[in-house]
């Protein structure tokens, strides 16, 4: 079990800006169910914008913006390459934009679908935090939100917002995608930086992308090896590091084939419509 590590000293309407950080769960194969990746996600907010996105992901290219170092890319954590994305929301307009990138491409999608929430007169303690249930049916699952009034950001993780208060834990009825939130701490200022230049697609065009997924040699932006793991590292022009066992590279036969099978996306999405 976590433990939340308070360091909120005063509301969080105040100036200062904050970083809830969730645990995340995901089952990324429908039919393999018992397979769960655990990854890191965090939301920062100032009280008027918020930026979702993956904790190692962002850690990693921060060192490399003040390096330029290669080693800085192939040596950091890694992270799912499903969760490459990150989400924007500004509250005072409502509007909210899902970036991510596709080879050299940079994208962006623009969301006009909120979640419909039913408050539930249900109410637990959540580490700690008084709790309220929420539930509402979104992009093709039925999910289930514990939200606590204590703070007062109606957000949340992914692309969940709305409620009167923050989400502390969500969950989709099938347990494929569950968020908890672990840490809370303050931040000096917002730092994400968005893709620059992007293209605008649909969410149609961006799952046949990553369905119709192909590796060629072309996609690869750098390589190394580490005799001391036994590790290849292939960095891929959209930023990604792939990771592969020295004696697992040197039985594949047709390496473009492999690295896709590797590379491919998940087939459960968060959302299924």
């Amino acid at each position: 079990m976590y433990k939340l590590f308070f360091l909120l000293m005063m509301s969080l309407v105040s100036a200062q800006s904050y970083r809830f950080v969730y645990e995340y769960k995901m089952k990324p194969d429908t039919a393999k169910k018992d397979s769960v990746i655990v990854d890191y996600m965090n939301l920062d907010t100032d009280g008027k914008k918020s930026y979702f996105y993956n904790s190692a992901k962002h850690e990693r290219d921060s060192a490399y913006a003040v390096t330029k170092d290669f080693k800085d890319l192939f040596q950091a954590k890694s992270y799912d390459q499903n969760l490459s994305y990150i989400i924007q929301k500004d509250y005072a307009t409502g509007k909210m934009d899902f970036y991510d990138n596709f080879k050299t491409v940079n994208i962006l999608i623009p969301e006009t679908e909120s979640p419909k929430w039913k408050i539930e007169k249900e109410f637990k303690k959540i580490n700690g935090m008084n709790c309220q249930k929420a539930t509402a049916d979104y992009k093709g699952r039925t999910w289930e939100a514990w939200f606590s009034k204590e703070y007062p950001v109606n957000d949340g993780p992914y692309k969940f917002s709305g409620l009167p208060g923050l989400i502390i834990r969500l969950e989709d009825a099938e347990s494929d995608h569950v968020f908890n939130l672990i840490q809370i701490k303050k931040i000096n200022a917002l730092s994400v930086v968005l893709p620059k230049s992007p293209k605008h697609i649909t969410r149609a065009e961006y799952k046949q992308a990553m369905a119709n997924y192909s590796f060629t040699n072309e996609d690869i932006e750098g390589m190394d090896v580490s005799k001391q793991d036994n590790k290849v590292s292939i960095r891929l022009k959209d930023g990604y590091v792939a990771r592969f066992g020295a004696d697992e590279m040197k039985k594949v036969r047709k390496l473009d084939e492999a690295i896709t099978k590797r590379l491919k996306r998940t087939d459960n999405s968060i959302e299924r419509n």
